[in-house]
Order: C-alpha cells, then sequence, then structure tokens
C-alpha cells in the first residue's frame, strides 16, 4: 500500500505542474482584465499612467510564465500568494469556505452512495420486475437533468410552495451567529439537490454488478444448497456486485466537484463557488491557481482511495499491480 502511495503521489506531481501552467495560460488569454477587475468603477476615469502603475502593482504586466513560475515557487514554499480581488490572503480565502464544501459535498456523495445502492439492490433483484423498469427510468432522466435546473426546481417546490425548507444561505437571515441546528436545516436541500445529480451512476453500477453477481454459478449453488434469499443477497451477490462501485467512487469526484459549484451558485452556499467565479473572472492568478490545484488534488485522492478500496476487497487484485 505504501508503495501505491508514494507512486501516485510522485506522478500526481507533474499532473499538478501541467495543470497550474495551464491555469495561468488560460488566464492570460482571457479577455478580462484583472486590473480592471481590481479598480472595479474607480479605474474608469483613470490615465493610462495610472492604469500601468496598478498593472505593475499587480504583476499583470510580467508574462504568464513568470507570474506562474514565481507563484509555483512561493507555493513550494507554503505562501499561496494574495487574492486580489478578495483582497486577504489566498489561505485564509480558502479555509473559511473549504469546510463549507467539504460539508456540501460530504452530506451528498453520503447520501447518494446509500440511496444508489439500495435502489441498485431492489432493481436487481428481480430484473425486468416493475420495479426495476422504474429504478433504471428514473435513474436515466436523473442523469440527463441538468443539476441547476433540479436546483431551482427544489427551491419552488420545497421553498417556495410548501415552505418546508430554506431557499439557501448558511443560516437565516436574521439569525446573529452560525448554530448546528441551522446549518442543518439550510444544508438538507443542496446537499439532496447535488445527491440526486449522483444517485443514478451509483444505482445503475450496483444493479448490473448484483444482478451478474446473482447469475454466477457460487450464487446458483448457495440456492440450491437451500440457503434463503436475503443469505444468498447479502453474503454472496453484494459483495462481488458493489466491487464496481468501489472504482466508480474515484470517477465521480470531478463531476461531484462540478456540480458542488453550481449548487452552491443557486443555492448562495458559503463555499469556494464564489471564490472559483470570482477569480475566474477578474484573473485573479494566485487564486485561481490554488483553487484548481485543490481541485485536481482532490481528483487525485478519490482515484487513488477507489484502488486501494479495490485492492483491498477483492483478493484478485494486487496493490502492486496497480
Amino acid at each position: 500500500m505504501g508503495r501505491l502511495v508514494g507512486r501516485r503521489a510522485l506522478s500526481a506531481v507533474p499532473v499538478l505542474l501541467v495543470v497550474t501552467f495551464g491555469v495561468f495560460a488560460l488566464a492570460a488569454a482571457s479577455p478580462f482584465d484583472p486590473v480592471k477587475a481590481f479598480g472595479g468603477t474607480a479605474v474608469l476615469g483613470a490615465d493610462q499612467d495610472t492604469l500601468d502603475r496598478l498593472r505593475a502593482n499587480l504583476g499583470a504586466d510580467e508574462p504568464f510564465a513568470v507570474r506562474w513560475w514565481d507563484w509555483l515557487t512561493r507555493a513550494a514554499a507554503g505562501d499561496l500568494g494574495h487574492s486580489s480581488v478578495m483582497r486577504q490572503p489566498v489561505t485564509e480565502v480558502i479555509g473559511e469556505r473549504l469546510v463549507w464544501s467539504t460539508l456540501l459535498c460530504t452530506v451528498a456523495f453520503g447520501i447518494a452512495v446509500l440511496v444508489g445502492t439500495l435502489a441498485g439492490v431492489l432493481a436487481a433483484r428481480r430484473p425486468g420486475s416493475w420495479l426495476d423498469r422504474a429504478v433504471t427510468s428514473l435513474a436515466y432522466s436523473l442523469e440527463a437533468a441538468p443539476v441547476f435546473w433540479v436546483a431551482l426546481l427544489a427551491i419552488w417546490l420545497f421553498a417556495l410552495q410548501w415552505d418546508l425548507l430554506p431557499a439557501g444561505g448558511l443560516t437565516d437571515t436574521s439569525a446573529e451567529r452560525v448554530t448546528v441546528g441551522q446549518v442543518l436545516s439550510h444544508v438538507i436541500l443542496p446537499a439532496g439537490v447535488l445527491a440526486l445529480a449522483q444517485v443514478p451512476w451509483f444505482a445503475l453500477y450496483v444493479r448490473q454488478g448484483v444482478a451478474d453477481a446473482l447469475a454466477e454459478d457460487p450464487v446458483r449453488g448457495a440456492r440450491a444448497r437451500g440457503l434463503s434469499e436475503r443469505t444468498v443477497l447479502l453474503g454472496h451477490a453484494l459483495r462481488s456486485g458493489l466491487l464496481p462501485v468501489l472504482t466508480l467512487i474515484g470517477s465521480r469526484v470531478p463531476e461531484l466537484i462540478t456540480g458542488a459549484l453550481l449548487v452552491e451558485s443557486v443555492f448562495s452556499w458559503p463555499g469556494i463557488a464564489a471564490a472559483t467565479v470570482e477569480a475566474a473572472t477578474s484573473v485573479d492568478f494566485p487564486l485561481l491557481a490554488a483553487l484548481t490545484t485543490l481541485a485536481t488534488v482532490a481528483v487525485l485522492v478519490g482515484n487513488l482511495l477507489a484502488d486501494l478500496l479495490y485492492g483491498l476487497t477483492d483478493p484478485r487484485v494486487k496493490l502492486s499491480e496497480l
């Protein structure tokens, strides 16, 4: 296991270098002007000398490769730079928002795995039944539904029509401090919407894996020995059928992050979505590079975790071969 983690860590270095270099290159080619984004309306009547001095202070007059190398060397020493749009260090920007994005993604992913696994197992027990057709039809429908459309529909239904849940934010508008109860009530709707975007994949994968496992000879032999259907399903088919789901966990991380950005924007959730949008539109190089690196690390860790779980649960797979 240690060798696998070490190899993945070494292979992650060139990936992060390419990703961060690409971020600076794309930001430099964007039509947004970092000077105008930083100064706002105050620079509308400024002369060219003032704009040039401001551009020099922001480092926007240097080639993007130079800015990338300067940021990279400082980041290697633990300094992620200063966000020009947020007017604070990048570490503080990420630290204030990462905990709420992590909470949203963790709750949503847990719901998706549990609901998707349950739906897939129920559908696989009787292939071709009305329940199987209902689960697969609903899964394909949810796959095709854009997450922002589902979010707007959820707000209209649960917040505006039924008045059951708050429409957005972290706490009530009149709240003077953040409480656990308010956070829990406000996270239900965005986490549920984000989970709905992931449930179809787990439901379909589990359905196919368990259905294939139920048709294998060991499971048929267990039924022939008179074992109960519950024992056959939980003790034999489910363990084998859930193996593909472990690989799916890592592959769903990128879409989970993308969906979280959209959900946070719709529900005004104080995560990293707003910071990402501001960094992109304002060409805030340090903040944009740090957020992109963070997302890339999350994807690489998700893939590593999926391989580790697969190797630990399937005796046919050796970690040294991964």
